[in-house]
């Protein structure tokens, strides 16, 4: 039995010979021991301490089951002492379980190394610390040394659980110590290991990283934050502060889980910020004008927030100070830390700007060693301690979310009664924010809550005393009447319009030119009485529509209804008057324009009354047509701009500024200026003037009797017909701009196609036709720019050198269609394009290009009838694919028979048979030196050959006995059969043998070895395709999602896009999915599950891709041939998977993005050694080239990351359900393949607080480790995050602060990415580095709290939020996003889906 000496038994029986009464009543005892007992079983939240512990024993069980059964024993005690009376939900059950586990291992382990346990784990331990721990640090990788150090601690625990502390070895203590003081160099890392020592991953020698961090480091000159004492922390404690954070943290008291998150992320923000602009040669230290325009991108919300409020800023940088860099990196440290903790207020960005303001004063005063002016003490910030920011700051402000979210009562009451994310930050939108003052004060009205019923006679936004603040600017009253008021302007000019042309086709001439005669023009001037009728609707429709908001509106909001309401009343009735009183002294249009200029004070009352009644419009006219005129003015905070602006719109803090430039505006209004003219004038001769005749016939019938008189008893003029005839076309005219538009839209969309260069390759035809363009278009879109190519682009070297970069990114291409199966293996062979070789003079094209070339070739020299080599070659070369493939056969089969000939004079003989070819062909002697009618004999032997070259073989002489002889046949052949001369080459290599007295027959000395050769191999493979294919290639590839995907890549490498840089040198971004408990990947049961017509999953999808089934099949034999013991059931699951719904497939899309990156990283460090050789070549053994890798993943792991939000994670692992256990699984699966891949969740633990159980949330983040996952970040929440607003975007946000880089795009787990799409990440993210005139803010408006994350770009211009539903920018590459910055500091998001998913 184990001792259980020096530890606290708190009443609990040290033997399990005494059995727990209570069994539990969860899983069966006699569980399936074999899978272990951890996290992701059994183990209850409330227990999460001892998960170590029991993962540690599972570790090491096969090394010694006796120490594993200690281990389970101390976490059986452990958990004992945590929850001692079981009142944690599940707690019984577990230690029942775990009780029964133990006492089956008492009875079958026993001490392997001595003879009790306290020896046993002592000598375990020791064995543990040499063999793994002294020298780790030195020949293992970090993240194994933190799991060794993980096991070590673990260890020491258990010893001093089981050995009494007196008998403790002496070493054992000294080294666990040593193990407790490094441990922390060892802890799980994202993706910078901060603390790691010994052999450093690449990514910490990156010259960049090592600015970033040395800048964060200097804290020598800060003051040191005075904490406030507790009783069991002095005041005066002694506390290491390493870097900036570590000093905020301890100033303001910040979770160390968010401390150490945000200092990776502002240490990657750093370090992308800057390499950008420098050269690598050039590196010490960051410079100071990265540090400052971070800073001004982070705090630009902030920045933009005071000038609105009209307050000073709090960020206090003096001019030229010497730490002027340190003090910038404080405030960005400080805005991130407290983005990172504020949870669900990341949907308010105002809100957290009113906490940094606050936050940024206190972190002045400190700085400045302020004292308070009353007491004349040290200044200390307002909260202090640990989670002080959570539990003081985040948690009053999420209850009162939580409250109003519980009002919603699910969506069922109306959102006039509740408060949403918008209408809480709307409360910083003005200066009576700061009534909350710092610390906040509980009793504002901010936090007063009202869950009373709202009385039934009480207007539903009025405020009373000591009730909640109510609903903010808007709220919503659904009618049909928005229809109008929502398109006033659209319905004013259509109704307007149609009765001008009414009137002058009502005239006695009809035509447009009758608009210039007097009556007609002083009939026309009508339809501003009608303008001004529609006007005063609107106005109407204002009132009526925002009367529920009156409660919380400013009076200045009111009174602009009010008044508009008014002034439009006044012209309804003046406009009128002022018409009638003209009447009698009718103008003609040129006479009413010239009396204006010259008699413009005896204009009559009207002409008076329509200018002041369109000063408002021409005015807003004039505004329209200078964007930045009015850009400005709607940005502006002046109080005499903004009163200006008034009565237009009211004073917002969102939504101004939303305006493309000027070039953009011009466009855009003579596309809708040419569309109107043409809808206008089908209208007026198609729809209007063809029913004026008719209609004034019918009003001028006469009618005795009326059919129908009781519904038109007093009817005039047959007005009944004249609306049933005339219904129909007002119901048209106003419905046929959509018809204009849309036909326009072609025509203008086909042309900026055109001059786009969309759809120049369609078909596999074209793109055969224009492949030899192809590597150069590459080159130009798809290469970072190389000055020597620019200065010299004739330059062959250069020119194979990006061949070679081409071929290697197009093969990779050919390579991911053929691992989906869109590709069987002959057709992955004819599309794979060599890598450049010097060895073959002409540009090696993809064998499908070449297919038949050489048939053809053959059959045109056998059938040649004439004598002149001049007239052959002709012919050959008017092919310029023909004449590669002839020229690569000859070059590539003398580079095959030269490597496989091991004797000089063999190899001396071939060479003698080319120089004779060579110069009959340089002497213009071919066809009388060599006979054309031998060549397709010799063609068949050398099938033959390379046939043999490629097969598996058993008997290695048999083998090489079958070559030698071909070789034989077909030498013979060329001397004897096709070389007129060949009988003299012979001859003198008969001399040549018998002056060496050799008995060896000729070509009977191979190397085999070069089937090794894996480059080697590829020629022989590649010289077969070329003789063997004989029929045409234009169905290759047969799968129409291949053809699809292929001419779509070739065909945007036409289009104009930015170039790409190197990828060291591009925008970061990270990918956000968000996940909640869809199908993962499906299981056996599901594929063979049936439907009511007997049809299951997996039959379905064989029908459906019978040519993807059919590759599969054919890779699975491949792959079976390679590796005996392969699962071919859990490859069939991820082949059905990948065509459904389902995680695994959006993950793997997702993860193109690095495949992609880390390639074009190789391309862009290695030199022509390597590039030549191939990317799938490195050699790992060549310390050169291991490094080479090594910085590419680097590289790539600063500039891309991939976040899962798996929302219920947690729960899944701890579930019973079959489903949720096999989502659990597969999700952690994917971690373990995919390492770069991080999963977030929400964890929900019970931990005693004041005695009592309470649940507690946690935001954490996962990696894969060797069998389970690992965690590496956990930030405490205020409360379960999704209880708030909607479970998606919750879900994103969450997880949001886990993601890096200065773009983020989100991708909905139904979705894909292709690999050859991902190779164009660089240059779409370069869309938002451009610097266009006239570009557009983006300052969104929002408005309720679905789909908010938008687009983030520079940290997320940390942190902005959005209201409405995901704004998705479908961009292909080539076209313009013009989207470059984003007004409010709030995290939003990229949302660019994959071309073509690009396409709606």
């Amino acid at each position: 039995m184990a001792s259980t000496s020096g530890t606290k038994s708190d009443g609990l029986s040290k033997s399990l010979s005494k059995k727990m009464t209570r069994m539990r009543t969860g899983a069966p005892v006699d569980g399936p021991e074999e899978e272990g007992i951890d996290s992701e079983k059994l183990v209850p939240s409330s227990l999460t301490e001892i998960v170590p512990i029991l993962r540690v024993a599972n570790e090491i069980e096969h090394e010694n089951p006796r120490v594993a059964y200690l281990c389970r024993f101390h976490a059986f005690e452990k958990a004992h002492k945590m929850d001692p009376l079981s009142n944690g939900r599940g707690v019984r059950q577990f230690k029942t379980y775990l009780l029964h586990r133990l006492e089956k291992e008492e009875r079958e382990t026993k001490p392997q190394l001595a003879g009790n346990d306290p020896k046993e784990i002592q000598k375990f331990y020791y064995m543990f610390y040499e063999g793994k721990v002294r020298d780790g640090h030195y020949k293992r990788k970090p993240e194994d040394m933190a799991k060794i150090y993980q096991i070590a601690s673990v260890l020491y625990d258990v010893v001093k659980a089981v050995v009494p502390s007196e008998k403790i070895d002496p070493q054992i203590n000294k080294w666990a110590g040593e193990v407790d003081m490094k441990k922390e160099q060892y802890v799980h890392y994202n993706i910078l290991p901060l603390y790691a020592t010994g052999v450093k991953p690449a990514i910490m020698e990156l010259a960049e990283i090592k600015a970033a961090i040395k800048a964060l480091h200097k804290v020598d000159n800060l003051p040191k934050p005075r904490v406030q004492s507790t009783p069991n922390e002095p005041d005066d404690r002694d506390i290491a502060i390493h870097d900036l954070l570590d000093w905020l943290w301890l100033a303001f008291g910040f979770q160390k889980g968010n401390l150490a998150n945000q200092r990776e992320h502002l240490i990657l923000l750093l370090a992308n910020a800057d390499i950008k602009n420098k050269q690598l040669e050039d590196y010490g230290q960051l410079d100071n004008g990265t540090v400052e325009n971070l800073m001004k991108r982070i705090l630009k919300n902030y920045y933009s927030w005071c000038n609105y409020l009209h307050i000073e800023q709090n960020v206090k940088i003096p001019r030229n100070a010497a730490d002027s860099q340190q003090l910038q990196l404080l405030y960005i440290g400080l805005y991130l830390l407290i983005w990172g903790e504020a949870s669900n207020i990341r949907f308010m960005p105002e809100c957290i700007c009113y906490i940094f303001h606050n936050m940024a004063k206190e972190l002045d005063g400190i700085l400045h060693g302020n004292v308070y002016s009353v007491s004349g003490g040290t200044f200390r910030p307002a909260h202090q301690g640990e989670e002080a920011f959570l539990r003081e700051v985040v948690t009053p402000i999420y209850l009162v979310l939580r409250k109003e979210a519980k009002r919603n009562q699910g969506g069922t009451v109306s959102h006039s009664k509740w408060r949403n994310y918008d209408d809480l930050n709307e409360y910083f939108w003005s200066d009576n924010c700061f009534k909350l003052g710092w610390p906040m004060n509980r009793k504002a009205d901010f936090f007063v809550h009202s869950d009373e019923t709202q009385p039934r006679n009480e207007q539903p936004n009025t405020v009373t005393a000591g009730r909640r603040k109510p609903k903010t600017n808007f709220v919503e009253v659904r009618t049909f009447w928005h229809l109008y008021r929502s398109f006033d302007r659209l319905w004013v000019f259509f109704i307007l319009a149609f009765q001008a042309m009414v009137i002058v086709a009502w005239s006695a001439r009809g035509s447009l030119s009758s608009f210039f005669d007097a009556d007609v023009f002083r009939n026309v001037m009508s339809i501003f009485i009608t303008y001004s009728l529609l006007n005063f609707l609107q106005a109407m429709l204002d009132i009526i529509l925002s009367c529920r908001a009156w409660g919380s509106l400013k009076p200045t909001q009111i009174v602009r209804y009010l008044l508009k309401f008014a002034v439009a009343a006044v012209w309804v009735v003046v406009l009128p008057i002022g018409y009638f009183s003209s009447v009698q002294n009718p103008t003609g249009l040129v006479r009413f324009f010239s009396g204006w200029i010259n008699n413009w004070q005896s204009q009559s009352f009207f002409n008076f009354a329509i200018v002041i009644f369109m000063m408002p419009n021409i005015l807003a006219a004039i505004i329209f047509i200078l964007p930045p005129l009015r850009r400005s003015m709607e940005r502006s905070n002046s109080h005499i701009i903004v009163l200006i602006m008034w009565w237009a719109q009211p004073k917002l803090y969102v939504g101004r500024g939303l305006h493309e430039g000027f070039l953009s505006l011009l466009k855009y209004t003579l596309f809708w200026i040419l569309l109107l003219i043409c809808k206008l004038a089908f209208s007026y001769y198609v729809e209007i003037l063809p029913l004026i005749g008719p209609t004034k016939v019918i009003m001028g019938l006469k009618v005795g009797t009326y059919v129908w008189h009781e519904f038109f008893p007093n009817v005039k003029y047959n007005i009944g017909v004249v609306i049933s005839i005339w219904a129909p076309i007002v119901l048209v005219y106003f419905m046929d701009a959509q018809i204009w538009y849309a036909i326009f839209s072609t025509i203008f969309g086909g042309i900026s196609g055109a001059f786009s260069h969309l759809g120049e390759i369609r078909t596999l035809g074209m793109l055969r036709s224009r492949f030899d363009s192809v590597p150069a278009a590459f080159t130009k879109r798809l290469v970072p720019p190389n000055e020597d190519f620019e200065s010299n682009p004739m330059d062959e070297s250069l020119q194979r050198k990006n061949i070679a970069k081409f071929s290697q990114v197009w093969n990779e291409f050919i390579i991911c269609l053929r691992k989906e199966d869109l590709l069987s293996n002959r057709e992955k062979d004819l599309l794979l394009v060599p890598y450049s070789s010097s060895i073959v003079s002409v540009v090696q094209w993809p064998p499908f290009l070449l297919a038949s070339k050489i048939p053809i070739a053959l059959d045109m020299a056998k059938d040649f009838k004439g004598k002149s080599d001049t007239d052959l070659f002709k012919k050959i070369k008017s092919d310029e694919y023909m004449l590669s493939a002839v020229v690569e056969c000859y070059e590539t089969l003398r580079d095959i028979l030269y490597g496989i000939l091991d004797d000089e004079e063999d190899i001396m003989f071939v060479n003698h048979i080319c120089l004779e070819l060579d110069a009959s062909i340089h002497q213009h002697r071919f066809l009388n030196e060599f006979k054309m009618s031998e060549l397709p004999n010799l063609s068949s032997k050398l099938e033959r050959l390379l046939n043999l070259l490629k097969a598996d073989y058993e008997d290695v002489e048999s083998y090489k006995t079958q070559i030698i002889n071909v070789l034989q046949d077909i030498m013979e052949i060329i001397t004897e059969d096709v070389m007129v001369n060949g009988h003299k080459i012979m001859e003198r290599a008969h001399a040549r043998r018998e002056d060496n007295d050799s008995k060896e027959q000729k070509f009977e000395k191979i190397k085999l070895d070069l089937m090794l050769d894996r480059s080697w191999m590829e020629k022989v493979v590649r010289l077969h395709l070329l003789l063997t294919v004989k029929e045409s290639a234009i169905d290759v590839p047969m799968n129409l999602e291949a053809r699809r995907r292929i001419t779509f890549f070739t065909n945007s490498l036409f289009m104009k896009m930015p170039n790409a840089p190197k990828v060291r040198n591009m925008l970061s971004f990270s990918v956000l999915t968000p996940y909640y408990k869809e199908d993962v990947l499906y299981s056996e049961e599901e594929l063979e599950k049936e439907n009511e017509d007997g049809i299951s999953i997996l039959f379905y999808l064989q029908k459906i891709y019978p040519d993807e089934w059919s590759n599969f099949r054919e890779r699975l034999k491949d792959l079976k041939t390679r590796d005996a013991a392969i699962d071919v059931m859990e490859l069939t699951r991820q082949w059905v998977s990948y065509r459904g719904q389902t995680l695994s497939r959006t993950v793997r899309g997702m993860m193109y993005y690095r495949q992609a990156l880390v390639l074009q990283s190789f391309l862009d460090m290695a030199g022509d050694h390597e590039i030549f050789g191939g990317y799938r070549a490195v050699d790992l053994n060549n310390r050169e080239e291991r490094a080479l890798a090594a910085n590419s993943q680097a590289v790539v792991n600063m500039k891309f990351t991939y976040v899962v939000s798996c929302q219920i994670y947690g729960q899944q692992k701890k579930s019973s359900d079959p489903r949720d256990r096999s989502c659990y699984q597969n999700i952690l699966n994917l971690m373990l393949q995919y390492p770069s891949l991080r999963v977030a969740y929400i964890d929900e633990r019970e931990e005693t607080v004041n005695g009592n159980l309470e649940k507690v949330y946690y935001s954490v983040l996962l990696k894969g480790g060797d069998k389970f996952d690992e965690e590496i970040y956990r930030i405490k929440l205020p409360g379960l995050p999704t209880v708030i607003g909607e479970g998606k975007p919750e879900n994103q946000n969450h997880a949001i602060i886990f993601t890096r880089g200065e773009a983020l795009q989100t991708i909905d787990m139904n979705q894909d990415n292709y690999l050859e799409e991902a190779f164009k990440m660089r240059n779409v993210l370069e869309e938002f580095m451009q610097d266009r005139r006239g570009k557009l803010f983006h300052h969104l408006l929002g408005s309720c709290p679905i789909r908010r994350l938008v687009l983030l770009l520079l940290g997320r211009e940390p942190w902005q939020t959005l209201s409405g539903k995901h704004i998705i920018l479908y961009a292909r590459v080539g076209k313009k996003i013009n989207m470059k910055k984003w007004e409010r500091n709030i995290p939003v998001t990229l949302c660019l889906f994959p071309s073509p998913c690009f396409e709606i």
